[in-house]
């Protein structure tokens, strides 16, 4: 961590400030101010992605009703609050879009109404609530115009009114139903040059003759199933039998149909059904919502509420609809871990409600303060109910004052290991967290296998309780890490997380100036990790929220350094007015200023740096990202952080 003789010294602070706290007034109070206040209980998502949380339930419906497919979710137990999702939907000739899907059945209806071939579909329900499909075609002779269908017979023979030598064919079966020719139209038809052909497949059927007037060409081919008439003096197809409306149940072929009415007769009376036409969807039952595990599909529903329902049950689960929109899902994102860096009750609060998404938050409330095995307890049970309440797992830090010799002296002492083991598992039991992280720095390369016995035996003792261990470790590097005290081969099959705590490239005590953390040192030092043997899924990625400006005299000798906090960076750069140039090793830009002789320079941590190095832990499939630390930030960046999550 940063500067840890500082931090020991301010955690000594806060924890003495924490006593005179605890003992003017009970800690609970300050918990519900602070949550009261600022802390967010409600998510808001479009589709399956987060976008941003909120501390009422008003606020984020208010969100999200600026965005369509968005809910709302509370955060502790993911329980769906509002959304905005379609009701109804039209489609025109089995195609639409999310222009044509609406909250009421009255809007959608209205919209269909402006169309032709057109349908509205409860997207909770079956089939069609209505549809514009016609059952009739106008003809005059064997020539038809594009507005010339009807829903009924008498709409037709309204129209027919306005011309002569018309006719009416039933859709559903191919079938002239009615005509207004006069005896001489029909006797000249029937004395013309014959014309119309009858065809299957497009080759003429042998014994059939070609027929002068087109009635009796069209009863005739109604004997002749998947059959054709042909005008060979235009080689226009003038009427077809050819059934091209195919009813398919659970995606299997069922029957074909003429028309598209006998089609969906047929569809109504079995479960899972669709009638197809020319590859579109016309009319159809299956249900408009699927789950799926992982790219299987297991179930599907009207309702969305079953989905849900079912879905939660499985893991790598998702909800979908027909046209593949995912509209939730709990498949794996990363966690997220904050370090408080601190014990007491108001700051911890102050940290959480900054953060969006935090899956773990944790304060340091232990310490090693004795070879003895004394352990210093500054933990806070409310702080605990408080943060579950809103889906925030709670692992306290437990570090050791990174005190070398008292470290080794207590490594080799097994009745303090004992007795140290023994309080803070009954604790940490007491206080119903979710587990510990363990953070003991400073510890001698020479107590390497006597540390990774007192991990064995305090994660062996935390496991019994049915708590996590997780356990901070340098970035270090391959070349020297074998000389440390943190074998992490070993510790990887022992614990159930590590973070490691990638920054501190260039720390306090470096002797020439450089980034906090480079993004290639970074990934470099994932992929190291990974060549320990760590499993990718007990990993985390630790990223700083702070960096460190370092001035430089006239002749150019580094003088000192100075940690800044990544949220005080926009000002002190507009104040300074210092200049950027990029620094394609570290992947950061370098900034520049003067100030009473001296040159200053830093390598700045952004929004655009975080989020790259959260790229970097979801490129290697990490578990999550811990931040160093709370209260470095600003609040915008935890918007974003969720999003990209």
């Amino acid at each position: 961590m940063i500067d840890s003789l500082m931090w020991k010294k301010l955690s000594l602070l806060a924890a003495m400030l924490m006593a005179v706290q605890t003992f003017l007034a009970p800690a609970s109070p300050s918990v519900d101010a602070a949550a009261a206040s600022k802390m967010t209980k409600y998510r808001v998502y479009q589709n399956d992605k987060a976008l941003k949380e909120f501390a009422t339930e008003a606020q984020a419906v208010y969100y999200a009703d600026h965005y369509s497919y968005s809910h709302v979710e509370q955060i502790s137990d993911r329980k769906w609050i509002w959304d905005n999702f379609p009701r109804y939907k039209v489609y025109q000739s089995g195609r639409s879009n999310a222009k044509m899907e609406f909250a009421t059945y009255n809007q959608a209806l209205a919209y269909a109404k402006t169309l032709k071939n057109a349908s509205v579909r409860d997207l909770q329900n079956v089939g069609w609530l209505y549809d514009s499909y016609p059952n009739f075609r106008l003809y005059q002779g064997d020539n038809t115009l594009p507005n010339w269908t009807f829903r009924t017979l008498e709409e037709a023979k309204k129209e027919a009114k306005k011309w002569g030598n018309v006719h009416v064919i039933d859709l559903a079966s191919g079938k002239w139903v009615w005509d207004n020719l006069t005896e001489a139209q029909v006797n000249a038809q029937s004395s013309a040059a014959a014309v119309y052909e009858i065809v299957q497949d497009g080759v003429p059927i042998d014994g059939v003759k070609t027929y002068s007037f087109l009635r009796n060409a069209i009863h005739a081919s109604e004997a002749y199933p998947n059959s054709e008439i042909v005008n060979v003096a235009t080689g226009k197809t003038v009427h077809s039998n050819v059934p091209t409306y195919e009813v398919r149940q659970s995606g299997k072929p069922v029957k074909a149909f003429i028309g598209l009415k006998g089609a969906v007769n047929l569809a109504k009376t079995l479960a899972n059904a669709e009638v197809i036409h020319q590859g579109a969807v016309l009319w159809s039952s299956m249900p408009y919502l699927e789950v799926y595990q992982g790219d299987k599909k297991i179930k599907a529903y009207h309702a969305l509420s079953s989905a849900l329902y079912y879905a939660k049950h499985y893991a790598n689960s998702s909800v979908r609809t027909l046209e593949g929109r995912v509209l939730w899902s709990n498949a794996k994102t990363l966690q997220f871990l904050g370090w408080n860096g601190s014990s007491a009750t108001s700051t911890i609060m102050s940290h959480v409600s900054n953060t969006q998404g935090l899956t773990f938050d944790s304060p340091t409330w232990f310490e090693l303060t004795a070879a003895d095995g004394t352990l210093s307890d500054m933990s806070d049970t409310s702080v605990v109910k408080t943060l579950e309440e809103r889906g925030i797992q709670v692992t306290p830090l437990v570090h050791n004052g990174f005190n070398r010799k008292m470290t080794s002296e207590f490594l080799r002492n097994a009745n303090a290991q004992s007795k140290f083991i023994g309080a803070l598992v009954g604790r940490l039991s007491a206080l119903g967290v979710y587990g510990v992280n363990l953070d003991f720095e400073e510890v001698a390369g020479a107590d390497r296998a006597l540390y990774t016995s007192f991990v064995k035996k305090l994660t062996d003792a935390a496991h019994a309780k049915g708590l996590k261990v997780s356990i901070d470790l340098p970035r270090g590097d391959a070349s020297w890490n074998h000389l440390t005290a943190y074998d992490h081969a070993a510790l990887a099959g022992i614990v159930d997380m590590i973070m490691i705590m990638a920054y501190d490239e260039h720390w306090k005590g470096s002797t020439e100036p450089g980034s906090v953390a480079g993004l290639k040192w970074t990934e470099d030092g994932v992929k190291q990790f990974l060549d320990y043997g760590v499993p990718r899924n007990k990993l985390m990625l630790g990223i700083p929220f702070y960096v460190r400006e370092w001035r430089i005299d006239s002749a150019g000798k580094l003088v000192d350094n100075r940690a800044i906090l990544m949220k005080d960076l926009p000002k002190l750069i507009a104040d300074t007015k210092a200049a950027a140039v990029y620094d394609p090793e570290s992947g950061q830009n370098k900034y520049a200023y003067k100030k009473d002789g001296y040159t200053h320079v830093f390598w700045a941590e952004t929004h655009n740096t975080v989020l790259a190095r959260m790229a970097i832990a979801k490129k290697y499939d990490l578990a999550g990202v811990a931040a160093w630390r709370l209260g470095y930030e600003d609040a915008e960046l935890w918007t974003k952080m969720l999003q990209a999550r």
